[in-house]
């Protein structure tokens, strides 16, 4: 994500990821309120396939590949301050898997997110 602190390029993968951890997305989900849930699921696009994020997978990082695109976020239209830009994230490539089948995405291979593709 060029130009976004460092801070917000960390957590912003998290955040989505955690979302979709929860299971948000599916139908036409609610809060207790009656106000919609959140719907975007952290997904990248690289290399002309859309990968989801796998969550409590074990995996190893390998070689750098690329960059993978985020897609924009505005799960909330008429909330601009719910949206999230699309932004860029390094994708790198899984030991044991064909980058075809599954990625990591992060800023560093440490912080890297495994990804799946859908």
């Amino acid at each position: 994500m060029t130009g976004a602190p460092l801070t917000v390029r960390r957590v912003l993968p998290a955040v989505l990821l955690a979302l979709a951890a929860t299971g948000c997305g599916e139908g036409d989900a609610t809060e207790p309120d009656g106000t919609a849930a959140a719907s975007c699921a952290y997904m990248v696009t690289y290399a002309d396939r859309t990968y989801l994020g796998t969550a409590g997978a074990d995996f190893t990082v390998g070689k750098k590949l690329g960059t993978a695109t985020v897609p924009e976020c505005n799960d909330t239209p008429n909330d601009p301050e719910g949206a999230v830009p699309e932004g860029k994230v390094t994708a790198y490539a899984v030991e044991g898997e064909d980058p075809a089948v599954a990625i990591a995405v992060g800023d560093t291979p440490a912080e890297a997110t495994l990804m799946k593709v859908r």
